[in-house]
């Protein structure tokens, strides 16, 4: 079960630092590529594009061949597409590769989830496996500014490589799951998941909690720098809260959903006020004690509601439950698709960025419209067959 974790953790963790490394250092690209901060943004949503549209495909995939052998065919992508961004700095390569390793990345997320519950993990467990997947995007904004000083423009190419090869490494020496048998369609369930009206009050509770949070996490570094008087280690190191955070807190969203439900959707409705406040704090920027605290709140936010998402999104549709996981992280990387550009652009506005960040607060609370009754996560915490 350890070792069976542990390769389900290095998907995640290969799919996360993808999602913040190129903005961890975006000013610095933006000077070496030769183009603004808006295209640098694009390299993420290039990344997103083919992440998002290699969610359900990933999760049938996953579902139908076993999700150990989706998820190394994923990594071998990541590696190979982010190995060939190192070629030249050169916008439009930049875009196609990352687009190309989003395929990977997307393939590689939803892999890890279903490995997890293939091999028996608990909500608990799915926690551990997101935490350590969107800490991954903390650890880049932390860790990608220091390699920035060696390696220079292709620190978050050359980062991804050695995540993604780690993870092939790990994987590899893990069980291997076996293929899902799929059981025969009971009624209510021969719609599609795009269909399943049920999905997507938690696509939309998801989208918050991650959608907002990698958008924030892109650009967070480079609000610090330019409003915060911070060094590019200290922005990163701060900056890097916001997501890292989720390595404690998606386990303990987990726990509660499983040793407390009744507390769970007061957890989740803090959670995202929380990451609202948060925001606004990351807004004021100084001093660095106050941006601390609201890249701890936001880190807390994208973590609290994983996994009431994805438990009930595989509970709900037992038939294709890692397609239906698929489909609940596809709303999110539309959000983080939409959403990193536009607040990009933001930087070019008055308040030069700030006000974005205003706007990503009122979002976070307009999630809790669509929070979840008590009675429907209690109906997630208790494990169970849809006929039962």
């Amino acid at each position: 079960m350890r070792r069976a974790l542990i390769g389900g953790c290095a998907l995640g963790l290969a799919t996360g630092w993808n999602i913040s490394n190129t903005g961890a250092i975006a000013t610095q690209l933006s000077h070496r590529y030769g183009v603004g901060l808006a295209t640098i943004g694009l390299f993420t949503t290039a990344l997103f594009t083919t992440h998002l549209l290699a969610q359900i495909p990933g999760g049938r995939a996953s579902d139908h061949f076993g999700a150990r052998r989706a998820g190394l065919i994923a990594l071998v992508v990541i590696a190979v597409f982010s190995a060939a961004s190192m070629a030249a700095p050169v916008a439009w390569l930049a875009i196609v590769t990352r687009a190309l390793a989003g395929f990977g990345t997307g393939v590689s997320f939803i892999a890890g989830s279903a490995y997890v519950r293939a091999i028996g993990g608990s909500p608990a467990a799915q926690g551990v496996f997101g935490g350590v997947g969107l800490a991954g995007g903390g650890f880049a904004l932390a860790v990608v500014p220091q390699v920035e000083r060696f390696l220079g423009w292709r620190a978050p190419y050359a980062s991804a490589v050695a995540v993604a090869l780690l993870g092939l490494v790990l994987l590899a020496a893990a069980p291997p799951d076996e293929r899902r048998v799929r059981p025969p369609r009971e009624e209510g369930l021969d719609a599609g998941v795009l269909r399943d009206r049920q999905l997507y009050r938690l696509a939309i509770l998801y989208s918050a909690s991650l959608g907002l949070s990698v958008t924030l996490g892109n650009w967070v570094v480079t609000l610090l720098d330019r409003h915060g008087g911070l060094s590019k280690g200290t922005a990163g190191a701060i900056g890097s809260l916001t997501l890292v955070l989720g390595i404690v807190t998606r386990p303990l969203g987990g726990w509660i959903l499983r040793e407390r439900p009744a507390w769970t959707r007061l957890a989740v409705g803090a959670s995202l006020a929380g990451g609202a406040a948060g925001t606004l704090l990351l807004a004021v920027a100084r001093p660095p004690e106050v941006a601390a605290l609201g890249a701890a709140l936001v880190g807390i936010a994208a973590g609290v509601p994983f996994s009431p998402a994805f438990t009930g999104a595989a509970l709900l549709r037992p038939d294709s439950p890692a397609a239906a996981v698929g489909f609940v992280n596809g709303a999110a990387a539309a959000v983080i698709l939409a959403g990193t550009p536009l607040l990009g652009l933001a930087f070019g506005l008055p308040g030069d960025g700030r006000a974005g960040f205003c706007v990503v607060a009122a979002l976070w609370l307009a999630a809790l419209l669509v929070l979840p009754t008590a009675r429907q996560l209690a109906a997630i915490a208790a494990p169970r067959s849809r006929s039962g």
